[in-house]
């Protein structure tokens, strides 16, 4: 192929790997996203005018420095606090497949119970509502999963109605209320480690100051897809709140 043909070829197999990454397989979104954009910047690149190209390429440089500053404190924070033991641990919630936990659910409960049998006086709420294609809460699934691996069911409170991270945490924090308790000091959140900066951000602009739990990594690809996710996810919190 000519040299000057090379573009289209570039460009090409990029977007074709970036809808595979999309559509066909689960876990990889924002690795096709980021294909695709390079594929979008190849285009641009052979067709605008040098001025436009310039202004792209500055702007796409400004970008990727906003970024590298976002994932400073997200990467910072993806492991367990020191000194992590509260009276209460919040277990966010992820998808439920019918009746059965995620992957992703599966990690964030194995590092609840790594949690709960290192502190044994600490008490669990299990928090996450039915979604699309769910048969049970997510609350229902990981107090079984929970029971299933030998958490006695009083220390497991049920919190069966939140949609969102936000809603995960306020009303998590609404039941440590009614049991006459306060959140603030008093709360750990476990959630996916690339998920914990975020998930303690929305706890602080709630008053809550808590200790983030991290879950086992899964694989490192979809991890590392996440990871991109959440630069964009705290831009959402910072510029809208929780």
């Amino acid at each position: 192929m000519k040299k000057g043909k090379a573009w289209i070829l570039s460009s090409g197999a990029l977007l074709a790997a970036a809808l595979v990454l999309r559509f066909a397989l689960r876990g990889y979104a924002y690795w096709g996203y980021t294909l695709a954009f390079i594929a979008l910047l190849i285009v641009a690149h052979r067709f605008l005018p040098l001025v436009l190209w310039r202004i792209l390429l500055g702007l796409t440089c400004l970008g990727l420095l906003y970024f590298c500053a976002v994932e400073v404190p997200i990467i910072k924070n993806a492991r367990t606090d020191k000194d992590a033991e509260r009276p209460y641990l919040v277990v966010l919630g992820a998808a439920v497949y019918g009746d059965r936990p995620s992957l992703t659910l599966v990690r964030r409960l194995e590092g609840a119970l790594d949690y709960l049998e290192t502190y044994p006086d600490s008490l669990v709420i299990v928090s996450g509502g039915m979604g699309p294609g769910e048969t049970v809460t997510e609350a229902e699934a990981m107090r079984d999963w929970l029971r299933g691996h030998g958490i006695a069911e009083e220390r497991i409170l049920l919190e069966d109605k939140a949609a969102s991270t936000a809603q995960n945490l306020e009303y998590s924090f609404a039941i440590i209320r009614e049991r006459g308790d306060e959140p603030d000091g008093n709360v750990a959140i476990v959630s996916s480690a690339y998920h914990l900066y975020r998930a303690k951000s929305m706890a602080k602009l709630m008053g809550v100051r808590a200790a983030g739990v991290a879950a086992p990594w899964g694989y490192p690809m979809v991890m590392l897809n996440y990871f991109i996710r959440e630069a964009f996810g705290i831009t959402h919190l910072w510029v809208f709140g929780p």
